[in-house]
C-alpha cells in the first residue's frame, strides 16, 4: 500500500510538505516553511508527522522558502540521507537557506536582548551551521532524466518555469505516478520557459495558489504610468520583491520601459544581499544556456541593467537610499514587506505622500504586504506605527505563478484522467473554487483535502 500525507500548504499557500510512503522507502516531497500568520509560523516548531528516521530521501520542487526552508531544520533533527533537487533549485536553494538561517539567528538574538520571548534564552529554527551541514546533501538532477533515489522510487523533473530549476516532479512509487505541480509558472514568463505539459499520471498534486484569480492581461502600463506619476512629483518609488526571480524579472521589465523611454531613466537601486547573489546565478544559467531558460534570451549578455543599475551591497549603502539625491527606484526585499532592508525603506518612505509602494506580487494574509495592498492607513515596523500616505499601487501582473485559467489549461494538457487531483497550495477559498472548476470543466475527480489527511493512492 503506498499512502500520501498532507503536512503542509493544505488550507494554506505556505509549508509545502507531502509525505509519500512506499513499500520500501519513505519520501518527502518539498520541506516548505509556514510563512504569514503567527499561528502559522508557530507550525515551523512542530516536527510531527515526518519520521526522520525512516527518510529514505527528500525531493525539493523548487527553492522559495515555502518549499525548502525546512530542510536545515530536518537536518538539526538528524536527517542525513540525500536532498533531490535541480542544479538550478539547488544554486539558488544555497542563497535562500543561508539568508533564512541568518535571520532566525538575528531574531533569536533581538528576541533574547529585548526579552520579548516567553522562553529565558530563544534559539532559531536552525542556524548557519545546520544549513552547511545540509548543502552537501544536494543531489543535483537534469531535467526530463527518470532517476531512482530510493528503493521502488523514481523522480522525473519537468520544468514548470516558475523560477530557475523549478520542476514539477513526477513521482513513481510501486507502479503509482504521482505527480506534483509545484509551483506553476506563466506562458508569458520573460526569461524562462513556459511549463512543460503534464505527462500521464494517477494521481496529481495542483497547487491553487491563484486557484480563484486571474492576472490582468501583461501590459507593462500600470508599472510605467506608477513610475512616471511618481517621478513626476519628485518622488520615489520602492518595491517589495522577492529575492529570487521576481528582482530578475522587474529589472528585465525597466529595462525595457527606458529603452522604450516610457519612463525617465533613473537611478535603479537592488538592495539586498540575498538578491544580488540571485542575480549572479540567474546571470551564470544564461551564460551556461541552463535549459529552463528561454533560447532568445541566451544571446543577451545581461538582460537585467537598463543602464542605472546600482547594486547596493552593505549597510551603509542601503541606508544612503532611505534619503536619495534625486527620484529613484529601490528594488528590496522581502516580497511581502515580512522581513529585510525593504522594512527600513518603507519605514523612511512610507510617510511622504511623494513616494509610491508597488506590490508586484502576492501577498500572504498576515503580512504587511496584504495590510498595505488592502488600504491600511498604519503599519507595524519595528515596533513603531508608521503612517501610509504613499500611494500604494498592487500590479498583479508581475506575478510568476500561474492563475487559474493557466493552471486548468495546463492541466487538461495531460494524456488521459488522473484517479484524483487533489488541490494544495492556497487559501482555502482558491483551492476550493479550483476544485470546482476541475470537476466541472475537465470532469475529473478533484479534492481539496484537510491538513494532516492521509490517503492511499495505490
Amino acid at each position: 500500500m503506498t499512502t500520501l500525507a498532507f503536512l503542509g500548504a493544505t488550507g494554506t499557500v505556505t509549508g509545502s510538505r507531502f509525505l509519500i510512503r512506499g513499500r520500501d522507502a519513505t519520501v518527502l516531497l518539498d520541506a516548505g516553511l509556514f510563512q504569514g500568520l503567527k499561528d502559522l509560523r508557530r507550525r515551523n516548531w512542530d516536527s510531527s508527522g515526518i519520521p526522520i528516521n525512516d527518510l529514505a530521501a527528500v525531493i525539493l520542487s523548487h527553492a522559495h522558502l515555502d518549499h525548502v526552508g525546512y530542510v536545515p531544520a530536518l537536518v538539526a533533527q538528524g536527517y542525513t540521507g540525500p536532498i533531490f533537487l535541480t542544479s538550478g533549485t539547488a544554486g539558488l536553494a544555497e542563497i535562500v537557506l543561508r539568508d533564512s538561517a541568518k535571520l532566525q539567528e538575528e531574531d533569536a538574538r533581538f528576541a533574547r536582548e529585548r526579552g520579548f520571548s516567553k522562553h529565558a534564552d530563544p534559539k532559531p529554527l536552525y542556524d548557519v551551521a545546520d544549513v552547511e551541514r545540509a548543502l552537501p546533501q544536494f543531489r543535483p538532477l537534469d531535467f526530463d532524466t527518470r532517476t531512482t533515489v530510493a528503493t521502488g522510487v523514481d523522480v522525473t523533473f519537468r520544468i514548470a518555469g516558475h523560477v530557475l530549476g523549478s520542476s514539477s516532479p513526477l513521482i513513481e512509487v510501486d507502479g503509482v505516478r504521482l505527480l506534483a505541480s509545484g509551483d506553476l509558472g506563466r506562458p508569458s514568463h520573460p526569461l524562462l520557459r513556459a511549463p512543460e505539459p503534464p505527462p500521464a499520471a494517477d494521481v496529481v498534486l495542483l497547487e491553487s495558489t491563484y486557484g480563484n484569480r486571474e492576472h490582468p492581461a501583461a501590459s507593462l502600463d500600470p508599472l510605467a504610468q506608477a513610475i512616471s506619476r511618481t517621478i513626476g512629483r519628485g518622488g520615489t518609488v520602492v518595491i517589495p520583491a522577492f529575492a529570487v526571480d521576481r528582482t530578475e524579472v522587474l529589472l528585465m521589465a525597466l529595462r525595457q520601459l527606458v529603452t522604450d523611454g516610457r519612463i525617465p531613466s533613473v537611478p535603479i537601486y537592488v538592495d539586498s544581499p540575498m538578491a544580488l547573489r540571485a542575480l549572479k546565478v540567474y546571470r551564470a544559467a544564461i551564460a551556461n544556456h541552463e535549459p529552463d531558460i528561454r533560447h532568445e534570451i541566451s544571446a543577451d549578455p545581461d538582460p537585467f541593467d537598463p543602464g542605472t543599475l546600482h547594486e547596493a551591497s552593505t549597510s551603509d549603502q542601503s541606508r544612503a537610499i532611505n534619503s536619495p539625491a534625486r527620484p529613484s527606484i529601490i528594488i528590496s526585499a522581502s516580497g511581502m514587506a515580512t522581513g529585510g532592508r525593504v522594512l527600513h525603506h518603507l519605514k523612511a518612505l512610507l510617510p511622504d505622500h511623494r513616494n509610491t509602494v508597488i506590490l508586484a506580487g502576492f501577498q500572504s494574509a498576515g503580512t504587511r504586504g496584504r495590510d498595505l495592498a488592502t488600504g491600511a492607513k498604519e503599519v507595524k515596523i519595528h515596533g513603531d506605527y508608521v503612517p501610509v500616505r504613499a500611494e500604494v499601487v498592487d500590479i498583479g501582473s508581475f506575478s510568476v505563478h500561474a492563475d487559474a485559467n493557466e493552471v486548468i489549461a495546463w492541466l487538461g494538457l495531460m494524456p488521459g484522467e488522473p484517479n484524483v487531483v487533489y488541490v494544495v497550495h492556497g487559501e482555502g477559498d482558491a483551492s476550493a473554487e479550483l476544485a470546482m472548476r476541475v470537476r466541472t470543466e475537465l470532469g475529473w475527480n478533484a479534492v481539496v483535502p484537510k491538513d494532516r489527511d492521509v490517503v492511499e493512492v495505490g
